[in-house]
């Protein structure tokens, strides 16, 4: 889970463009430094459910029902960075 976890703060810009996430049931919700910084075809390699809705400088991402473990492992690793 750890590995997905990075390569979703990659596909949303980098720790550094993430200035909250939370995994819900089946998404990640969170709210973005740059909303231009998400990388679209990364996030598509990551096998989301359709595409990111981005409104304003939120975000929210369907990835299936581990949602919660993969934002619990994102805020570790940007915690722990």
């Amino acid at each position: 889970m750890e590995e997905q976890a990075k390569q979703f703060i990659e596909a949303l810009g980098g720790e550094d463009n993430i200035e909250e996430i939370e995994g819900c049931i089946t998404r990640l919700r969170g709210t973005l430094v740059d909303p231009s910084k998400v990388d679209q075809k990364m996030l598509q390699s990551l096998r989301i459910v359709g595409r990111p809705i981005i409104m304003g400088n939120g975000i929210q991402v369907v990835v299936g029902t581990h949602a919660e473990l993969i934002g619990t492992a994102m805020n570790k690793i940007m915690k722990d960075g």
